[in-house]
Formats: structure tokens, sequence, C-alpha cells
């Protein structure tokens, strides 16, 4: 049995979306690992998900890392 609980680390004020319980804390409750943050505003935090896919999807379709041969940045050619 551990004397001391190791903390998770983040302030009051901070938000944070929990990846593992899928729901918005204050503080954080879980583990870094396990969350997305931290975010200024609750409803800033609510959106986390929606962000991460906006993001996804951004990068997904951006032409500067994806080319014909599907190879990625570059296409493995020179220049």
């Amino acid at each position: 049995m551990a004397l001391f609980k190791k903390r998770t680390v983040g302030k009051p004020g901070e938000w944070y979306y929990c990846l593992e319980h899928h729901k918005v804390e204050e503080g954080p409750d879980c583990p870094g690992k396990d969350r997305f943050g931290p975010y200024a505003s609750r409803p800033e935090a609510e959106r986390a998900m929606e962000m991460a896919r906006e993001r996804n999807l951004e990068w997904e379709t951006d032409p500067r890392w994806h080319d014909a041969s599907g190879k990625g940045p570059g296409g493995g050619q020179d220049g």
C-alpha cells in the first residue's frame, strides 16, 4: 500500500476532457495519458473530441502531407 498518492498535474480553473471516462473534469482528476487539455473553459473542454476530429480531418486532407504515391511528405522524392 502506497503512503502517498501520486497527484495529477493541474490547477483548479483548468478544464480537461478525460478520454477514459468521456467527461469534462476540472483540476484534473485523471492521469495525463488519459486526457486532453488544459482548456480555458468548460465549454471548450466539452468540444475536445470535436476539435480533435476537425484537426485530424484537416491533416488527412492537407495536400502538403499527401501525394499521389501515398508515401507521405515529399513522396520519397527529392525536391
